[in-house]
């Protein structure tokens, strides 16, 4: 298990490797959110990446979240697997984002269950840009309408797109995953005229090339909690 230390040491390095992809692409450095990923991490293991500076965590399944989120102060929570609509309402009482919004259904739940606890919550579209069967997110041809369910009420704040790439070895073979969705939320922007000013795209094996393609905000979990480098 990695100790506070390195914890931070890995946190800076993480950070150092995305202000040289934003430098890269012509951008300001910092101005990509790091989300900390804290699946199967213990509590010493997510307060050690709060003490190091870092304020949004994700988890991926809200039964996991409901043993970590009460007991862990002064942090954003960002749900980033796949949500049940059976879940909603527990997922708009844990979460301050949820960044998988997949279905017209699911955003007209989380609405009404925001509602109903006097709760706003940020929301992103998560778009399945490959096409790939095991993994979850709506059609790009569908992700206008998703948008326009979940702004449509006063209880979500859309604020942007999601993906998860293919696994590969090279990352430049899913540079075009992240250029895609890009282009896709210029897209909606322009025809339905909805800000949504967040990019989430990128992880641990990817992260930079989507900071090259425009991610605003990146979901690393293996590079933090690693003991020895993670190229």
């Amino acid at each position: 298990m990695p100790d506070d230390a390195t914890i931070a040491r890995n946190l800076a390095a993480v950070r150092a490797r995305l202000d040289a992809a934003a430098r890269r692409a012509g951008r300001e450095p910092g101005a990509v959110r790091l989300i900390g990923v804290t699946k199967g991490r213990s509590e010493a293991d997510i307060r050690a990446l709060l003490a190091a500076g870092l304020a949004d965590l994700g988890e991926n399944r809200v039964q996991k979240a409901k043993d970590k989120i009460p007991s862990i102060d002064g942090a954003s929570w960002h749900l980033i697997g796949h949500l049940q609509r059976n879940k909603a309402r527990d997922a708009v009482t844990l979460f301050d984002w949820i960044d998988s919004v997949d279905s017209v259904a699911l955003a007209e739940e989380l609405q009404k269950r925001a509602a109903q606890r006097d709760r706003t919550v940020r929301v992103l579209v998560q778009v399945n840009v490959a096409g790939e069967e095991q993994k979850n997110g709506c059609p790009p041809a569908e992700a206008a309408t998703v948008c326009a369910a979940a702004s449509a009420g006063a209880n979500l704040e859309l604020r942007g797109l999601m993906t998860i790439a293919p696994f590969v070895d090279d990352p430049r073979q899913v540079r075009w995953v992240f250029a895609d969705l890009r282009r896709l939320r210029d897209t909606i922007r322009e025809e339905h005229g909805l800000a949504l000013p967040e990019l989430s795209m990128g992880m641990t094996d990817d992260f930079e090339v989507a900071v090259e393609e425009g991610a605003t905000m990146v979901r690393v979990g293996r590079a933090l909690f690693a003991e020895g480098p993670v190229a």
